[in-house]
């Protein structure tokens, strides 16, 4: 990027930073050294900075009193999407599950929201869990190695 707009002209010194962004000298020399901010224009005490290094550093001292990580800071300046944590299940808060009983003694418990399942998923997940329970229940299929094992593990791939 050779060329630079007016807005990213060097205009200000590190003292001059500092007080625009009410962090450390020590801080904003840091964040330079570790590449969360760009390198100034120029050495030492000449070093200037620009409109580009103000709004780096307003971003990093906003993610950083709000918790983020340093780490995550640099992420989220190289343009990275923030995913969006799950919510701690806190005591007392309602879960509505779906209970999929496949024979005595096996059931599974599914939250259709936190697996991220839509109503159709949930069917198709169900109808080819029943399958396959059905496929290892059935004649035959004593021997993992057996030529109806491998048709039928064949058979359920197709159909996915």
């Amino acid at each position: 990027m050779n060329a630079s707009s007016p807005r990213d002209n060097p205009s200000h010194s590190l003292a001059d930073l500092c007080v625009l962004t009410d962090l450390p000298l020590r801080t904003v020399r840091y964040y330079v050294q570790i590449g969360l901010v760009a390198r100034p224009e120029g050495e030492t005490r000449a070093a200037r900075y620009g409109q580009r290094h103000l709004e780096q550093l307003l971003l990093i001292k906003k993610w950083t009193a709000a918790g983020l990580s340093l780490d995550r800071v640099r992420e989220l300046l190289r343009g990275e999407v923030a995913p969006i944590p799950p919510r701690p299940r806190a005591a007392g808060s309602v879960e509505v599950c779906s209970h999929l009983t496949v024979a005595d003694g096996i059931e599974i418990v599914i939250e259709p929201g936190r697996a991220g399942l839509s109503p159709e998923l949930l069917r198709r997940f169900a109808r080819d869990v029943m399958a396959i329970y059905q496929d290892i229940r059935a004649p035959g299929t004593a021997s993992e190695g057996s030529a109806d094992g491998q048709q039928r593990d064949q058979q359920r791939n197709r159909r996915r």
